[in-house]
C-alpha cells in the first residue's frame, strides 16, 4: 500500500479520523489522533510532530520534540471506533537531524534486517510467534502501603466447579488444570470470541493459520499467525494484542498477556519460529540433524550461546520467571532437539517441505516488546552463523526426566529477571554489530527494567509472605 492508496482508502471508507500509533520502549502501544483532512502524502515522508517527553524510556523534557512517520502498509480501519477511524503504525524520527530515533523499537527491528542483508548471509528473516493469552471474566488487583491483592475469575475456571451463582445456574463443564488443550464447546466457552478476533485480524492484514483453546483452565487461548518478515511480524503482534484486548472488552471480558497469571497451571508463552531466506530460497533446510543445514545449526548455536542475554528482551518481566521454572511447563534447558518440547530450541517436523524448515525458540513470552525480541533473536542467529557456533549434541530425551548427573551437564536459563539483565549487561556486543542496538539502548533498557520492575518487586512485601511468616 502506498500513501496514495491510504488516502484513497480514507475516501472510500469515509474516514473521519486517523490514529497514529507507535510503540514505547517497554512495548506498549501509544497513540494520538488527527483529523483525516490533516493527512496528506507529505505526512508519510515529513512526519507529524508530537511531544515525546512522557514516553517511557525516551528523551528527557529538554529534547522532547519528535516526529511520527506513518508507514502506509500498516494501515487498517479500526473496527471498534464509533467514528470511522484509520490506524497507521509509525516510525519515530528526530525533528532536528531527521534521523531515525535510536530508541524507537521499530527502528531497531528495521536495522536488524538491514544488518542481515549487509552480511550477505540472507536477505529475509521470517518470524512466526505463537502468542498465548487468557480471556478472563474478571481481573482485579491493587497495591498500596498496607495491602496487596489480585483476583481472577472465569466461568471456565476449575475453582468454579461447585460455585453457586445467585440468579444463574452452574452449568458445569469446567476445565480441569492442564486439560484445556482442544476441548470443544461447551467446555470451550470462547470459540466465537476467538473466531471474531481471527476475522478482525484478517481484515487488518494479518494472515491467520488457526485458533484454539490452550492448555490451562480459565480461558487460555492461542491464535496462530502465518509467518511474516521480521518487521512486518512486529507490526502484526501490535495489531494482534490490540484486537484481542478490544474484542474481549466488547464481550465484557478482559484479555491478559502476563506470562504466569495463574498459580498451579500453565503460563502463556510466545514460542517464536525463525528462519533465513535468500533470493526466495530457504537457507535452514539441509542434510544435517532433523533436516537442517549447517547454517541453521550454527544459528541454533548462537541462540543457545546468547540465550541468557536474549531473555533480557524475550522474557522481560519478573512474572516471566514464574513461567520459566525447572520441571514445569516452560523449557529452561539450553539444548536443542527435534520435536521435543522440553528443549529451548526445537525443530518442528510436521512436514519435509524445505520451505517449512525453521527453528523454534521456546523461551520468549509476549510481555515485552516484539520488535526488540525479534531483532535480538536475529542478531544471535547472525552471530552464531558468522562464528560457526557449535550447538553441541542434540538432546532427544524428555529433559524433565533426566538423571541428576545428566541434568547437571545441561545449562539452564536465568532464574529471574535480575539474572537475565545481568547476562545482558555482560553479553551484548553481538547486539551492537551494525549499529542495530546501541549502547544507549542497552543501558536505558537495563536501567528502566531494574528500577521500575526488579527493584519495585523486591521492595514490596508479597501476600504469600504473610501466609509463611505472619504468625512468627
Amino acid at each position: 500500500m502506498t500513501p496514495k492508496d491510504v488516502l484513497a482508502l480514507c475516501k472510500a471508507k469515509d474516514v473521519k479520523a486517523v490514529d497514529l500509533r507507535f510503540i514505547d520502549f517497554p512495548g506498549m502501544t501509544q497513540h494520538f489522533t488527527i483529523p483525516a483532512t490533516a493527512l496528506d502524502e507529505a505526512a508519510f515522508s515529513e512526519g507529524v510532530g508530537f511531544d515525546g517527553s512522557s514516553i517511557r524510556g525516551w528523551q528527557s523534557i529538554n529534547e522532547s520534540d519528535m516526529l511520527v512517520v506513518p508507514v502506509p502498509e500498516t494501515a487498517f480501519v479500526d473496527p471498534f471506533t464509533e467514528v470511522s477511524t484509520l490506524v497507521l503504525l509509525c516510525n519515530i524520527k528526530d525533528p532536528v537531524t531527521k534521523q531515525d530515533y535510536t530508541r524507537d523499537p521499530r527502528n531497531v527491528a528495521r536495522k536488524a534486517v538491514q544488518h542481515l542483508k549487509s552480511t550477505g548471509i540472507a536477505d529475509t528473516c521470517y518470524i512466526g510467534p505463537e502468542l498465548e493469552f487468557f480471556i478472563f471474566d474478571e481481573l482485579r488487583y491493587d497495591q498500596s502501603q498496607n495491602q496487596a491483592y489480585y483476583f481472577i475469575d472465569s466461568v471456565e475456571g476449575r475453582w468454579n466447579m461447585g460455585a453457586q451463582n445467585p440468579g444463574a445456574p452452574n452449568l458445569g463443564y469446567k476445565i480441569r488444570n492442564k486439560e484445556g488443550y482442544f476441548p470443544t464447546p461447551p467446555s470451550d466457552t470462547l470459540q466465537d470470541i476467538r473466531t471474531e478476533i481471527m476475522q478482525y485480524l484478517i481484515e487488518a492484514g494479518v494472515p491467520i493459520e488457526a485458533q484454539h483453546h490452550e492448555v490451562a483452565t480459565a480461558g487460555q487461548c492461542e491464535i496462530d499467525m502465518r509467518f511474516r518478515d521480521l518487521v512486518t511480524m512486529g507490526d502484526c503482534v501490535v495489531k494482534y494484542k490490540y484486537m484481542v484486548k478490544m474484542v474481549a472488552r466488547k464481550h465484557g471480558k478482559v484479555a491478559n498477556f502476563m506470562p504466569k497469571p495463574l498459580f498451579q497451571d500453565n503460563g502463556s508463552g510466545m514460542h517464536t519460529h525463525i528462519s533465513l531466506w535468500k533470493s526466495e530460497k530457504p537457507l535452514f533446510a539441509g542434510n544435517g540433524y532433523a533436516g537442517l543445514s549447517d547454517m541453521a545449526l550454527n544459528g541454533i548455536g548462537g541462540l543457545l550461546k546468547h540465550a541468557p542475554a536474549l531473555l533480557g528482551f524475550a522474557a522481560p518481566t519478573t512474572n516471566s520467571y514464574k513461567r520459566l521454572v525447572p520441571g514445569y511447563e516452560a523449557p529452561v534447558n539450553l539444548a536443542y532437539s527435534k520435536r521435543n518440547r522440553s528443549a529451548c530450541c526445537r525443530i518442528p517436523l510436521y512436514t519435509d517441505n524445505p520451505k517449512a524448515k525453521r527453528v523454534e525458540f521456546r523461551c520468549p513470552d509476549s510481555s515485552g516488546n516484539p520488535y526488540l525480541t525479534f531483532a535480538a533473536m536475529l542478531m544471535a542467529v547472525i552471530d552464531g552463523i558468522q562464528n560457526k557456533a557449535d550447538p553441541g549434541q542434540p538432546l532427544d530425551k524428555d529433559l524433565y526426566d533426566l538423571e541428576p548427573e545428566e541434568m547437571e551437564k545441561v545449562a539452564q536459563t536465568p532464574g529471574s529477571l535480575d539474572g537475565a539483565l545481568d547476562a545482558l549487561e555482560k553479553d551484548h556486543a553481538f547486539l551492537l554489530e551494525g549499529g542495530v542496538f546501541t549502547e544507549d539502548v542497552i543501558q536505558t533498557w537495563l536501567s528502566y527494567k531494574r528500577t521500575n520492575e526488579v527493584d519495585a518487586i523486591r521492595l514490596r512485601p508479597h501476600p504469600y509472605e504473610f501466609v509463611l511468616y505472619g504468625d512468627i
